[in-house]
């Protein structure tokens, strides 16, 4: 068993397209910006600390009227959502709640959905929620006992493949893919997958609430001792040896990914607002 030594520097990278909502991070900051660097210096870290949350959040390059797009960021939705969650554990799992994030699932065939995911005692709940509605479309529970592998890396695709996507992001095991059943590994819409990905949702820099609880590293420093703890009070076979965490390649098997290509392209799997039809 091999371990991540330190979950705070896993820092997965935003993904980029000609139609990405936001750049990364990582882009060069403006002109403004750079020539008070000698002034950050002096003032020490105090100075250094608030200017970088100016820069963050919100997001200098992104535009107030795209990140309204998404429905998520509505005042009051992710709130609402977090409350739906919190009674549906109550009433169906009567377990406490140890956290949750907004995240995008990354499917078998590379298509990108919006997920409110949240760690119970016992529990990794991944829910479908639609913003638009305010409601819970679907809920997927996972025994975190269940949880073998817990694979962090690089996304690789084939070759041949059309929408190769970049970045970094989480493959969470609770079964073995050479167990998975060809017409499921084959078909786009099935759901008996022993695994799920995910990767950072585009509204992760949008402000400082999201960045929080958008932010992959905090995840996966909650997830892991969530899941070792409960291997170690489980009384079901083979477990009690914990979780393997590796750091390695996540490899999506999308061999044309037209699908996936003009999903992604068009944030299909978001509540996002579409414009006006008609006139």
């Amino acid at each position: 068993m091999s371990t991540i030594g330190n979950f705070e520097g896993f820092q997965p990278v935003a993904l980029r397209s000609d139609g990405d909502d936001q750049p990364s991070e990582r882009d060069k900051l403006p002109t403004e910006e750079e020539s008070s660097g000698r002034d950050l210096e002096l003032n020490g870290d105090a100075r250094q600390s608030s200017l970088t949350k100016a820069v963050l959040y919100p997001n200098p390059y992104t535009q107030p009227h795209i990140t309204r797009k998404y429905f998520v960021t509505r005042p009051g939705a992710i709130e609402t959502a977090r409350e739906d969650l919190k009674s549906h554990v109550a009433e169906t799992m009567d377990e406490g709640v140890q956290g949750f994030w907004l995240l995008t699932e990354v499917d078998h065939w590379n298509n990108e959905k919006e997920r409110v995911v949240a760690i119970t005692d016992n529990t990794l709940l991944i829910c479908k929620y639609d913003f638009i509605m305010l409601s819970c479309v679907q809920f997927q529970h996972i025994p975190l006992s269940s949880i073998c592998h817990i694979c962090l890396g690089k996304f690789v695709f084939p070759g041949t493949s059309l929408d190769k996507r970049q970045g970094e992001g989480i493959r969470i095991y609770w079964g073995k893919s050479e167990e998975q059943s060809l017409l499921s590994r084959w078909n786009p819409w099935s759901t008996v997958v022993p695994y799920a990905t995910f990767t950072e949702h585009p509204m992760k820099n949008s402000s400082e609430k999201f960045s929080e609880i958008c932010k992959m590293s905090e995840f996966i420093a909650k997830l892991v001792p969530a899941v070792e703890n409960a291997h170690k009070t489980s009384s079901r076979p083979g477990r009690g040896k914990g979780v393997m965490v590796t750091s390695e390649p996540i490899r999506i098997e999308t061999y044309t990914g037209l699908m996936s290509f003009i999903g992604n392209r068009n944030k299909l799997g978001y509540s996002l607002a579409r414009g006006s039809i008609g006139f």
